[in-house]
This record gives C-alpha cells, structure tokens and sequence, in this order.
C-alpha cells in the first residue's frame, strides 16, 4: 500500500470535495481517499499493482479539477552567494549548481546576490551545493528559507481582498447611476455603461467562478460555482436586452450578486486561514538553523541538513533544533510546545529533548538522534493533519444530502419561474400581502420579470458551502486547540466517540503509577542509621527495589559506608557486613531463615502490606532495625481524575498483572470502582472486549507501547506518556503529558468540538429552510439573498473560530471546587 498526499486546485465548496471523493473511493485500487475541502489538500492510499499515482492524478483531472503530489523531499532554499561581480560570475554559478544530480531548478540573480535552488534531498546536500559554488570561486552564505516565509494563504486572502475591492469600487459606482437613473436623472447610453461596467465584475474579477462552473458541469455535476454562474451570467444578458426593448436591465443585480460573493470568498479565505492557525504555529516554532561541532569547529547549517550523531550547541534562549539527548551540560527547557505545561523542567545528562523547545538557563550540548520527519514536533503535526483531514461519522449524512443539493435547487429554480408564470394569480397575492413591508417587492412588474428575479434569488441564496464546512472547520480549530494543550487526536471518529464514552480501562504502571517504585514509609528508631546500613548493602545490586532505596538515601544526604561479603538470597532478600558486622534485608522467609524475631514490627508490617506495599525487614543477627516500605506510587491527582470521571457518569476500571488483594488496595487508592487484577499481557484484550460488552464504549489508558493491542481494540485508545517515547501509531488519542488530567482535557474537547459541529450543521439547514422559501415565494431579492448566503458560510466559520475560548480546565475546576467544598462541610 501506498500513500501519497496532494494539494488539490479547484475546489470551492462541500460538493467539488465530495466529488472527487466518490469518485477517488470507487476506482479499483484505490483503498482509502480523504479530501479536506478546509486546507485543499488530500490523503490518498492505494495499491501500487492495481493502480499507479499518475492515474490517481489524471482521475481528478477528469472531473475538472488539478492536483499536485506533495513531495516531502524536494526543497526549495534561496540563499546568498558572495563574490558575483556580472553576468558571466551568475553563469558560473548556475552551471555549476546546475550540474549537480538532484537539482530540479536553478535561478541566479546577480542583482541581488540570491540564488534559488530545487532539489530532491534524497539525492543532493546543500553542503555539496556549497561545495559546488566555492569551488568556481564564490561562497555561498546560508539564510533562512525565504520559500517558508511566503504564507500560501496570506497569498490567497491577499488576491481575494484584491479583487473584492475591484469589485466593491465597479458595483458602487454601478448603484449610484441606478439611483439616479430611477430618481429621474436622465444618463445617456445607460445600459451601455452599466454593462461595460459590469462586465469585468462578473466576467474578469468572476472568472475563476465560471472556470468552476464549466469544470463541474463537465464533470456532470454540479457545484456551488455553477448556481452563483447562473445567478449572473443570465440577469447580465436579459439586462442587454434593454438596448432594445423598454425595460428594466438585471445589469447590476448581476454585479451585486458577484461581489457580495466575492466578498464572501475574501472572509472565508481570511477566516479559514485563521482556523489553521495551530498547524502554522507548529510549523514556525521550529528552528531553521543549528549550530554543531565539526572536528572541533562550531558551524551553523540549516535544520534540515542535520544529521543522526552530530552534536548541537544550544546556547540559553535559544530553541533546540531537533530531537536529541544531552550529553553535556544542565538547564530548564521550556516544553510547552510539546505538553502544554508552562513550566520549564529540568534536563540533565542522558535526558531526552524535543526539537523546537526552549533552552532557559545553561550551555547544553546535545546529539542528535531523530530528524526530519521522525522529529517529535513533525509528528504532531502529521498527526494535526491527519485530524484535520478526517471525517466524523455524523459528516456522512450531511455529504450525501450536499451530493443531490446543487440539483435540487436547479430543480427548484425552474420549478419557481414556472409556477410564477402559470399561477401569477398565487404568487402575486402573497406578494401584495408583504409589499408594504418589504421595498423591493413590486406587484406591478410583469409577470415574466417578478418569475426571473424570484428565481434568480432562489439560485443565489441557496448555500450547500455552510454544509460542508461545518465538520472541517471545527475539527480544523479543535485539533489546533488540543494540540497546543498536548492533545492530539488522530481522527475526527475519535472525537465522536470520546464524548459518548461509558467506561475508561487504565492500565496500572507507568499510567496510575510512575512506574518507579519509590520509598513510601520508613519505621525504625533511628531512620538515619537504618537507610545508611540498607544504601551500603544495596549499593551494588541492580534491583528496582534497591535503587528506590539508595535514591532516598541520596535524598537524605546519607553518607555512603562500604559493605563486604554482601550476597543475594533468591526470594528472600539481600545480606552483608559493615563494619564487620552482618546485616540482613528481605522478607519474613530471610528472617526465620536466621531466627530474627520480627513481632515488635508485626502490626506495622501488616498495615503496610495491606497498602500493597513492598516491605523490607532490615535486620542485624540480634534484632529488627526497622522496616522499609517500597511503592509504586499513584500519579499526583489520580483521585481527583477519577473521582471526575465517575461524577460526569463515567465508569473507571483498572486492568493489572497485580494479584487481587494488591490490585484493590491501589484502585481503593485511586477511587476506582471496577477491578481486573491477574491480567497477563496477552490478556487484557479479552478483558477491552468484556468491557464493551458489559458497558459499551470503551475507552483504554495505556503507555502506548505495552498496551499496543488493547489500544487498537478499544472504542478509543488513549496513550499517555512523556515526549518521545509515546508510540502515536498504537492509539487514537495521544496525550503528551504524563499528566492524567489531560484525559479530562480531551474528554471535554472532544465534547466542544462535537458539540461545535452540530451547532453548524443546524444553523446550516436552518439557514437554507428558511431562506429558500422566502424565495421560492418572490420575498427576497437577489442582491439581499447573495449576501445572505455568504454570511451562512461565515457564520459556520466563525462559530468554529469559537473553540479556542473553550475552557478545558472546566471540568477539573467543577470537581475540585466540589472537593474543597467537601473539605470544608467535614471541617
């Protein structure tokens, strides 16, 4: 299987997406094909034997629209050569670079030192491009790729805006001769001026509607463009008739219509540019230079050219270029981009960091170990995309009924000037009933004319864009908005089910725990004295337990004394000498083994146990010394987590290897109400499976790399982890923090986002149930409906704009304000 992604020309509204949809979806070979109206974009997968990716191309190109395959590989630099004096120097240069295996384009521009190069990176460095250039006796100087800073949709907002006021400044100075004209001024040649003047409104600055128009109605099938085409190109060619005949022309109805959608166009282009605003702070937090140690020589190259093992200088202040591992030096970085926290965390030696974060404090340097897309931050975004791209199970109905809309209406267009003509009688007394109310209903017109604007008006009011729009936009913000708080969700089916959830599964360790155990309890007279003769036994061992003790040794400041003769005792524990004198540590089995009375410590050993606790009884030859107690300890506001979950009437379930009696001391602990204690790995699928069907929905928590199978099998499957070891792949919604807080977070996003797409899709039809009738029945006038039906699609937009003042705090606010009124009642 193959996947490749295109970025799609010609698109304009829910129907072209859903055209090429069908179509890509019902050719042999082709196994899966997401077209997302929102960005112009698609994901294609397909079967290289069955069918090859030109023919995909070609597909689209038959129904009238262009495509393109985004190639990850080819880059486009502009960079600085010094050294060029003329002509024959920028030669030089091109045919040099020109030479080069790999290299698509070459332009070299003499007057600005610039040269901009295209390359496939799979073949070709840009350190050879230097190379290339010195060596015919220039220098190439590295600059910041000017091909990123151009904004395609600032382009696209910017050529809108452009040809809206075109228009805006034609269609008024076309409103004002009309006034004049119908106050009695007399304007000679007219109709002439008002159509050479309308003329470049709705045939030049148009154009690209009626280019749409003639591709679908190619394709035989029918868009948007083509009922905006028939609400302008007749009113003009009726309105010439007046050159001819005494009557009114449609000239400038026509032009209004025009630019009231052009209009529309300029702020959806600036709005939906705005919605992917996310995916653009992703890619710009990225740095585009690195500075790495070469034989001892610190050089800047662009990110890109980065390879697995260099070593990076990341001085403080500065963002670290790619994911990598400290092997020098200490500081706080900002991980913000990556989890949402605010707060800087400290890294040290061995510790892992993510490209793009930012160094606060010291000197690091750091090797690299993923790059290009294996980074941590092209993740996120393929995975952003990938959301934005995907469509809710809801959308489903709403693309079948956007497929027989544009017909329904043209059905519906002819129907109304028929009816107008054969039941004037009808029709004309409604219209009489409003006349007063409404000024643009004239009962005196002919009867003809009433029929053409009355369905003109149904054409131009009619709106299948605000449809399908509706999904895209919101999944567009939503994402964009987890992404930011370190939620990223792979699908928008995950989003529709997230919100309906009736059980949540949290795998044990390393998801309610931290998955290292640590000291929980120490009981003993002198706990100075017990840590430092259990750190001198332990030191040398490689159990987890040991180093949970010498890790609180350390803590304490214990000084670390040397053991001899130390030997493991399998099952049992651990003994030694210090100070020449021998010392036990292990459990009541290593005790009776040497006959140490353990009954002054009985009843703490018992409650500690009872806590499913680990204890170790650290003795010498003629008494206990004391006890410690070892856990894996529950994450930090694991009770509160649960306890909200349980409150919003969501079952909680944990599912572990723990035998039962240990299994329910941490899920009492935890608050968690449904116990799967015993559970091998290979199991826990069976146990997802027993859930659904006992429950329904469900969810699972996992790390996302043990838990792969029980993930995939789940409802929705939820990893939770740290940084990079999250294995995206295994489940649908990925939460960056190890904070299960953001479980919460995603559950309450999934519900505005969900909820966000159901406002729209109201105020759609609501928009259209309502309008059209008003039209059908000659009370609204063209110019009035075309504004109309751009303001539907901004609407829908905006609405979804809405998100990002979603408060997903809100849930965890509710529980602990109930929690701290709680405490108080008690006290």
């Amino acid at each position: 299987m193959t996947t490749i992604k295109l970025k799609i020309s010609g698109m304009t509204c829910a129907t072209c997406a859903n055209s090429i949809d069908k179509v890509l979806n019902s050719e042999p070979g082709i196994v899966e094909a997401k077209i997302n109206l929102a960005n112009d974009t698609g994901s294609i997968v397909f079967d290289e034997a069955q069918i090859q990716s030109d023919a995909v191309l070609d597909l689209i190109e038959t129904i009238g629209y262009s495509a393109e395959i985004i190639n990850e590989n080819i880059k486009k630099i502009t960079v600085r050569v010094d050294g060029m004096t003329c002509a024959s120097c920028a030669g030089s240069v091109d045919d040099a670079v020109r030479e080069l295996k790999g290299v698509q384009e070459v332009s070299v521009n003499v007057a600005t030192d610039k040269m901009t190069v295209v390359y496939d990176q799979t073949e070709l460095k840009l350190s050879q491009i230097k190379k290339a250039v010195q060596d015919v006796g220039y220098d190439l100087v590295l600059e910041e790729e000017l091909d990123d800073a151009v904004d395609p949709d600032v382009l696209k907002t910017q050529k809108a805006k452009k040809n809206l006021i075109y228009a805006l400044v034609i269609s008024t100075s076309m409103m004002i001769l009309m006034i004049l004209h119908m106050v009695g001024i007399n304007i000679p040649f007219y109709t002439i001026i008002e159509a050479a003047l309308g003329f470049p409104v709705i045939f030049i600055l148009g154009r690209r509607v009626h280019r749409g128009s003639y591709r679908s109605l190619k394709a035989k099938r029918a868009t948007m463009d083509v009922l905006v085409s028939l609400g302008t190109i007749p009113p003009y060619f009726v309105g010439l008739l007046g050159l001819f005949f005494p009557m009114p022309t449609f000239i400038e109805m026509a032009a209004s219509i025009m630019t009231f959608h052009l209009l529309g166009k300029y702020l959806e282009t600036r709005a939906k540019g705005k919605s992917a605003s996310a995916i653009k702070k992703l890619v710009n937090l990225g740095s585009k230079t690195a500075q790495i140690i070469v034989d001892g020589v610190e050089l800047e190259v662009l990110t890109s050219e980065l390879s697995v093992g260099d070593v990076m200088i990341v001085r403080p202040g500065e963002k670290i270029p790619s994911d990598g591992k400290i092997i020098e030096g200490e500081s706080l970085v900002d991980e913000s981009l990556a989890t949402g926290e605010s707060m800087p965390v400290l890294r040290g030696v061995g510790d892992p960091v993510i490209g793009a974060t930012i160094n606060k404090q010291g000197l690091l340097k750091v090797e690299v170990t993923k790059i290009g897309n294996d980074t941590f931050l092209a993740q996120i975004i393929e995975l952003v995309e990938a959301c934005q791209g995907s469509k809710v199970p809801i959308q489903a109905f709403a693309d079948r009924i956007t497929g027989y809309f544009v017909p329904a209406v043209l059905v519906l267009t002819i129907l109304t000037f028929l009816s107008f003509n054969l039941f004037s009688g009808f029709h004309f007394n409604i219209l009489r009933f409003f006349e007063n109310a409404l000024p643009w209903v004239n009962t005196t017109s002919p009867v003809w004319q009433t029929a053409f604007v009355s369905a003109t008006a149904v054409l131009v009011i009619s709106c299948p864009c605000a449809l399908g729009l509706g999904t895209p936009t919101a999944l567009m913000v939503g994402s964009g908005l987890g992404a930011e708080n370190g939620i990223l969700i792979k699908n928008g089916e995950a989003v529709q089910t997230l919100k309906d959830i009736k059980v949540i599964a949290f795998d044990k360790t390393g998801t309610l725990t931290y998955g290292e155990p640590v000291v929980t309890d120490i009981v003993a007279k002198d706990e100075n004295h017990l840590l430092k003769i259990a750190q001198a036994i332990e030191n040398g061992s490689e159990h987890v337990l040991a180093s949970a003790i010498i890790d609180k040794a350390k803590a304490m400041d214990i000084p670390l004394l040397q053991a001899e003769q130390v030997e493991a005792v399998i099952g049992k524990g651990i003994q030694g000498q210090v100070d020449g004198k021998m010392y036990y540590i292990g459990n009541e089995k290593l005790m009776d083994d040497h006959a140490i009375d353990i009954t002054a410590y009985a009843e703490e050993l018992d409650r500690l146990e009872s806590e499913a606790k680990t204890v170790m009884i650290v003795a010498s030859a003629e008494a206990v010394l004391g006890l410690i107690a070892v856990a894996d300890e529950l994450k930090e506001n694991v009770k509160v987590v649960i306890s909200a979950l349980e409150r919003q009437g969501i079952k909680t379930a944990m599912i572990t290897g723990d035998n039962e009696k240990t299994a329910r001391a941490i899920a009492e602990r935890a608050g968690i109400t449904h116990v799967i204690a015993s559970v091998l790995p290979d199991g826990k699928v069976d146990e997802i499976i027993n859930l659904q069907q006992q429950y329904g929905l469900t969810a699972m928590v996992g790390d996302g790399i043990n838990d792969a199978p029980a993930l995939k099998q789940a409802n929705v499957g939820i990893a939770i982890g740290t940084g990079t070891d999250i294995a995206i792949e295994s489940s649908d919604v990925t939460l960056v923090r190890g904070d299960l807080e953001a479980i919460l977070q995603a559950v309450e996003l999934s519900k505005a986002i969900f909820k966000k797409i159901k406002q729209n899709y109201f105020w759609a039809w609501f928009y259209n149930a309502v309008a059209i009738p008003f039209a059908v029945f000659g009370l609204l006038h063209p110019m009035i409906g075309a504004a109309a039906m751009s303001l539907s699609s901004l609407n829908v937009i905006y609405n979804s704009l809405r998100l990002k003042k979603v408060n997903l705090q809100k849930t965890l606010e509710v529980e602990r304000e109930a929690r701290s009124s709680k405490l108080i009642e008690s006290t």
